[in-house]
């Protein structure tokens, strides 16, 4: 690679590399750029207790007392501490923006002294480009960075409504967006709900379809399960599959399960509920687990149900592996544009009950059918590898960045 000083510089914004969606993208974009020459700063609020690896990480978490142990903060702003040069030598730095407990005032002074010190964090490293994911950070990364005159994109990564869902961060959101040298969404109907002088701004760039994902489509007898990957909570709507499974399968298909993947604030609550239906014994919670495709490659079914979604990265990986999938058709329209109605998948609406039931019952009830959605749904993989998406992302960076 050539000298450092000679490489174009992206600083990435979020709060921290939690696992999560727009994690998950940042850190893969953070080692691609990286890989293709780049020089690469993550800058976080946080340091999380259960990170994504990036493979270029320049440092390592250390225990309290080891040598050359930065002092950061976790999510719930206790002392954690990091080697910055503990990683690969040369690798994709790290900044920390969070206030420590000894930086901390009131409530105002707070607010101004947090974006002193990200101002700071730009004035010091001088990127050519600022890539922010998520809400707050948004408005905060335009509020600093352009103040040094830095280029920000910024990306949207659910509905904008429920990003920017309260009055004060709608606000804050349309006075700052129009400093944005980009707005980076994930599906037509995220881009529509932005006013025109943000929509002339907005691209839509798919996510990066992990390379796990890519593989030949399993051929052979499915196991009888239905699987959901996802956060259990709410927003998700794990309850209204168990009622809808109970209604498609409690009797018609009582050798089926229901299984769980992921954690959340909601899993006890559920599991009760799973006892209230009957349907304790068919119901599973595996939560978080490594290697997910091999987890779900063999399902007779897929679901995503939530009520609000950006561009599902769980979706796209089971249309990857060649699983029948149904989806809730959510804002802002994420879902629909992966999924052909019928042809690739099927689409109910969302919170119906009744609705997800028939699907149901119409995927496991008709072999031909299943078999003809798992197959359409593999040609995802021709939009959403990573050689293409991370290809879009660098073209558009690169026009940006020599603009």
């Amino acid at each position: 690679m050539s000298n450092s000083e000679n490489k174009k510089h992206i600083a990435m914004y979020i709060g921290s590399l939690e696992k999560g969606g727009a994690e998950r993208v940042m850190s893969n974009l953070a080692d691609y750029f990286f890989e293709q020459g780049y020089k690469v700063t993550l800058v976080t609020t946080y340091l999380a207790a259960n990170e994504y690896e990036v493979k270029h990480a320049a440092w390592k978490r250390v225990p309290a007392g080891a040598p050359n142990a930065v002092h950061v903060a976790d999510l719930d702003e206790n002392p954690v501490w990091v080697d910055l040069e503990g990683g690969e030598k040369g690798g994709i730095r790290r900044v920390f923006s969070a206030l420590l407990k000894e930086e901390q005032a009131g409530r105002a002074a707070n607010l101004k002294n947090r974006y002193e010190k990200l101002r700071n964090i730009w004035k010091d490293l001088k990127p050519d480009l600022v890539l922010s994911f998520l809400g707050k950070n948004n408005i905060m990364a335009l509020s600093t960075a352009t103040r040094e005159g830095i280029k920000v994109v910024v990306s949207v990564r659910a509905d904008p409504d429920m990003e920017y869902g309260t009055v004060g961060l709608k606000s804050a959101m349309l006075a700052t967006f129009g400093k944005a040298a980009g707005v980076v969404v994930q599906s037509k109907g995220a881009k529509a709900k932005f006013p025109k002088y943000i929509q002339k701004k907005c691209i839509i760039l798919p996510n990066s379809l992990n390379p796990s994902f890519i593989r030949k489509r399993y051929i052979g007898d499915r196991e009888k399960k239905i699987v959901m990957v996802a956060r259990i909570n709410s927003n998700k709507n794990q309850e209204m599959v168990m009622r809808a499974f109970k209604d498609a399968a409690g009797e018609a298909f009582p050798d089926y399960s229901l299984v769980f993947y992921g954690d959340g604030p909601d899993s006890i609550k559920l599991q009760r509920l799973a006892s209230e239906l009957g349907i304790r014994k068919r119901v599973e919670f595996k939560g978080n687990v490594s290697n997910v495709a091999e987890h779900i490659e063999k399902a007779a079914l897929f679901i995503l149900a939530s009520n609000h979604e950006g561009m599902p990265n769980s979706l796209i990986e089971a249309m990857s592996l060649g699983l029948p999938c149904i989806s809730t058709d959510c804002p802002c329209g994420g879902p629909r544009d992966l999924i052909d109605d019928g042809v690739n998948g099927l689409l109910v609406p969302v919170g119906d009950k009744d609705a997800m039931a028939r699907a149901i019952t119409k995927v496991l009830s008709d072999k031909e059918l299943s078999e003809k959605l798992g197959a359409e749904a593999t040609k995802i993989q021709e939009i959403c590898s990573p050689d293409v998406t991370n290809a879009k992302w660098k073209k558009y960076f690169d026009k940006i960045m020599e603009g």
